[in-house]
């Protein structure tokens, strides 16, 4: 491939095309492991690289003219049916690592029949994902990828020098995380001012999740969207960067606990049609503690971030990237 390779880059163009190859070969390099299925970190490590990957299509699409073939709603559809037989193996770890060995005799017996049920449904899940990466179509997606990393096509922009764009490229997503109506669930206004209760105890809590926990699911979503896309340009900032970015990372890593635990509720849920509380108290009770635990996380950037200075000294860091890092 001849993409761009140095680290030190001087534009647009050149930022979008080495990003776009880190990844794709990233995915490239855990493929056959993951057809095999004899880890799955395998899975875990491709559905990143084809995480990583989309974002960056996504960021620099005002920058790359990439074919049809290998757009970024063909990466999200290979995507996803990685990301069915991935939530799987997270849910079977999770029965199997953290609450089964804890769980009494009598609740085990009854998560034996959740852990074949979700064999079964992984056994489907893997057909899927070993379908669309023999298909012609992810073939044909490979091969577009690889052609336009030979000899990459970009609009205008691309000759521009990065450190002039590069706030333009982050501004956007930031402010569309800032701008989440994830932010304000379980808080109130009085008087103009936002409180932020963090006397609320976990049934109000439960209850607060069942109301917006979609949306606080969507919230994760975007601030991996704006993870992924700043951890393409960490060369170009200082440590205050980094400290957002560790931030960002938080974000999606406590509200992803939270959606994990929901997700594995609503399965077993789902799957033995009773009242979990009442059937499996013990997982209930340990599963709505850790739900607790990680909210009282959340709760600690949320008002942070809902603090007008934070938020604007995070903007004013990404419209000052370090050009002598650039020019080095």
């Amino acid at each position: 491939m001849k993409a761009q390779a140095s680290s030190k880059l001087k534009t647009l163009g050149a930022a979008a095309s080495q990003a776009i190859e880190k990844y794709f070969e990233k995915i490239i390099a855990h493929e056959a492991e993951v057809l095999a299925d004899r880890d799955p970190e395998e899975l875990h490590q491709m559905r990143v690289g084809m995480r990583r990957l989309r974002s960056a299509v996504t960021g620099f699409a005002p920058v790359i003219d990439l074919p049809k073939e290998a757009n970024e709603k063909r990466i999200g559809k290979i995507s996803r049916v990685l990301g069915e037989l991935r939530d799987l193996d997270v849910m079977l770890e999770s029965l199997q690592k953290r609450y089964y060995p804890i769980l009494p005799s009598k609740e085990q017996e009854i998560l034996d029949k959740s852990l074949l049920h979700l064999l079964k449904d992984r056994h489907r899940a893997l057909k899927k994902v070993r379908a669309i990466l023999e298909n012609k179509h992810y073939q044909l997606f490979k091969k577009s990828l690889r052609d336009w990393l030979e000899e990459p096509r970009y609009h205008g922009i691309a000759q521009l020098p990065i450190e002039d764009i590069l706030p333009d490229l982050l501004l956007p997503q930031v402010s569309e995380m800032f701008l989440h109506p994830g932010w304000l669930i379980g808080v109130t206004e009085e008087e103009g001012e936002i409180i932020i209760h963090e006397d609320m105890t976990s049934e109000i809590l439960e209850q607060k999740l069942t109301e917006g926990g979609e949306i606080l699911h969507d919230l994760r979503k975007q601030a991996k969207r704006v993870r992924y896309l700043m951890s393409l340009f960490t060369e170009f900032y200082g440590e205050t960067y980094e400290a957002y970015l560790g931030d960002v990372k938080a974000i999606q890593e406590y509200l992803g606990d939270i959606q994990d635990s929901e997700v594995l509720g609503e399965f077993l849920a789902d799957i033995f049609d009773f009242d979990i509380q009442k059937q499996l108290p013990t997982l209930a009770e340990i599963m709505a503690k850790s739900r607790f635990e990680s909210w009282q996380k959340w709760q600690l950037l949320q008002r942070r971030y809902l603090t007008p200075e934070i938020r604007q000294n995070f903007r004013s860091e990404l419209i000052r990237p370090t050009v002598g890092a650039i020019e080095s």
